[in-house]
């Protein structure tokens, strides 16, 4: 009996894990969807009713239900090293003058150019041809185990067929295609939450989830592009691509071998012009030589591999229509001109806005409304306002008549004699208490998780949020939040949990969610610092604020401007009813282990953001500079670092990565 059920199990198995090769990696339908769901639950109900023979390959097994409380570290056997960069045909050019001066040979050498996918580097370890374990970059020397995540994604197998077992190590990029992001977002928008800025943020937090369950939900693809092993040895790289499709692994299709490096450069001019035509995202081609051996030979340099280079595509472009420029309120009262495009794509989204800075901007463009423009994604990030193409301007065409009220409550704007910006003075304008409330909620100052830029519009216009003190009041109208359509009792519920969880926010945070002028999160710090609490930073003397190092007499004024109105004593009182934190917590055995230290961050991390990791260096006594200098001390550099490692490295300052900065902290 028993023979026969384990033999009906794996029959089963290898039936579903057919099916998801076809339909993960080959993108092919070889059952309907109520076929594979009536395999999956046959063999679900076999393995609970025979639980002895539950392994961890059986496509059961891919989502856990298990949480992961910490992602542990991981050694990589062989280094995840990042690429040197090209910009344009030069670099090239120079890349391969080089490989044959190294190689000492004048023959054309081959390469094989791979697009590069823009999302998460991932090590996928396989033994006895079964996955045991899934390490994301890290620093290229230490990665972190994310293994019940990946097992999520149904592209990579849990286990591969082999005439014997064999043990190797996979390399590839995780990514979420263009249309799935949308879709993600669009989810995200519709239950209030913060939006994600792009793909590769998206994968890269999902990846970072506690929960396998909702990495499930989200829908993360692979492509993978490398492969080694100690039993299997090929000469080419392009044979190890051969093998791992072989395996079953998803290999991008693009891939082409180049005879030589003119082939190299009509491959990249040919992906820079149809990047867009791709369902996902990439920002550039990767070139590799061809020939394993040629690569052995001319080994790595500091964190690079000499024998492949990455070129990296120029910001894009397009045209289109500025149909109407409106005018938008934020939270300080600044007006600020936004173009209304004719919607176009454009670096893997849809653009139907962009911004036009101020007016001033406007006038050195000379833009009308009704141009045609050219728009460029700044850092393919935030789309803006290039040029106008001056040919294709309507005869009758006017210049833009800059306001004089507000285009929200209708107050007469003003402008400061020292600024090109123009303000709304009315401090009931609803556009300005929105934008004071999403600040104030905003991840780098109260961090109030789902009170999102959707949700606060919708609960001044209800009339719920008039000021930033009336979010701690929402618990007392419980009832009316569940009643509002979009929302429900769960997501309210986490809704006003969030608020309580944000009144362990400490000073330095809460001072700067007030939102006072020229008060960003840096200025807070050191105000914090010096003063301790709330009542000294009111009652002390524009001339003793400026004793503070680095503050200025703007921001003074600001601050004296701003406490010097009733109305924002009173929110500061209200707020302190509430339990927010308004003054320091002291700690007798501060730790001033950085303290004489000078940081520069660049490139990605894994563990922290930018703030996060600013904010570590701080409470030790440390600084963080924006630039390198021969008075910097370390530069922290992340995945993807930018020139300051290059500046870094003329001046001689010393480059750690997040592994060496977290033994630094102390925190390993």
């Amino acid at each position: 009996m028993k023979t026969n059920v384990d033999q009906k199990i794996n029959e089963l198995r290898e039936k579903i894990r057919e099916y998801d090769y076809y339909y993960y990696v080959l993108a092919e339908s070889k059952v309907s969807d109520y076929e594979y769901d009536k395999l999956l639950k046959e063999l679900e109900s076999l393995e609970q009713k025979y639980p002895e023979y539950i392994t961890p390959d059986s496509p059961t097994q891919r989502v856990g239900s298990d949480l992961t409380k910490e992602f542990l570290p991981v050694k990589h056997q062989i280094p995840m090293l990042s690429l040197a960069n090209s910009y344009n045909s030069e670099d090239l050019l120079d890349f391969d003058k080089r490989i044959k001066n190294l190689l000492n040979i004048t023959e054309n050498i081959e390469y094989v150019t791979e697009l590069k996918i823009d999302g998460v580097s991932i090590s996928l370890l396989y033994e006895d041809s079964k996955l045991k374990r899934a390490a994301t970059r890290g620093d290229g020397f230490t990665g972190e185990d994310v293994t019940n995540n990946i097992k999520t994604i149904r592209s990579i197998p849990l286990s591969v067929k082999t005439d014997t077992p064999i043990s190797f190590e996979v390399r590839g990029e995780v990514f979420m295609e263009i249309e799935q992001f949308n879709k993600l977002n669009n989810q995200r928008k519709n239950e209030g939450l913060k939006l994600f800025a792009n793909p590769r943020n998206s994968t890269a937090g999902t990846l970072k989830l506690q929960d396998p369950k909702i990495v499930n939900a989200r829908p993360l693809d692979v492509f993978t592009y490398y492969l080694y092993s100690e039993q299997i040895r090929f000469e080419t790289h392009l044979e190890n691509l051969g093998f791992l499709k072989k395996l079953g692994f998803k290999v991008n299709t693009n891939f082409r071998l180049c005879k030589n490096i003119n082939e190299v450069l009509n491959y990249c001019s040919y992906w820079e012009e149809k990047r867009n035509e791709l369902p996902y995202e990439i920002d550039g081609v990767v070139i590799k030589v061809n020939n394993i051996k040629f690569q052995n030979e001319l080994g790595n340099v500091a964190k690079s591999p000499r024998w492949a280079i990455a070129f990296k595509f120029k910001a894009q472009q397009i045209t289109t229509k500025l149909n109407k420029i409106t005018w938008q309120v934020g939270r300080t009262g600044a007006v600020t001109p936004v173009a209304e495009l004719e919607p176009v794509f454009l670096a893997g989204s849809t653009i139907s806005r962009a911004t036009l800075h101020n007016k001033d901007e406007i006038k050195r463009k000379d833009i009308r409304e009704g141009d045609i423009v050219v728009i460029e994604k700044g850092g393919d990030v935030i789309p803006k306002v290039v040029k106008v193409v001056l040919e294709k301007r309507s005869q009758d065409s006017k210049e833009v008549i800059i306001p004089t009220t507000c285009p929200v409550c209708g107050e007469k704007l003003f402008q400061p004699e020292d600024e090109v910006a123009i303000y709304c003075t009315n401090n009931l304008c609803p556009a300005q208490i929105k934008g004071r409330i999403e600040h104030f909620a905003s991840r780098g100052a109260m961090d109030i998780e789902g009170l999102g830029e959707s949700l606060v519009s919708l609960f001044v216009d209800l009339g719920l949020l008039k000021s930033i003190t009336d979010i701690y009041e929402l618990k007392n109208k419980r009832d009316k939040l569940i009643d509002i359509e979009r929302l429900g009792e769960k997501s309210v519920d986490n809704l006003l949990e969030a608020i309580e969880k944000s009144k362990q926010q400490p000073f330095e945070r809460v001072l700067f969610a007030l939102g006072i002028r020229y008060v960003g999160t840096g200025v807070a710090k050191k105000l914090v610092k010096e003063l301790k609490n709330i009542d000294k930073i009111i009652t002390s003397s524009k001339e003793k604020i400026e004793e503070i190092p680095e503050i200025g007499p703007s921001i003074a004024q600001s601050l004296k401007d701003y406490f010097s109105k009733s109305e924002n004593l009173e929110i500061i009182e209200k707020l302190k009813i509430a339990g927010l934190k308004f003054e320091i917590e002291e700690n007798e055995n501060a730790d001033n282990s950085l303290s004489n230290t000078t940081f520069v961050l660049t490139g990605t991390l894994d563990n922290y953001s930018r703030e996060e990791a600013k904010a570590e260096i701080e409470k030790r006594g440390g600084k963080v500079s924006s630039s390198v200098s021969k008075k910097t001390t370390y530069v922290l550099a992340g995945e993807k670092p930018g020139s300051k490692i290059d500046k870094a490295k003329k001046l001689n300052v010393k480059i750690i990565n997040e592994t060496e900065f977290e033994k630094l902290i102390g925190k390993q």
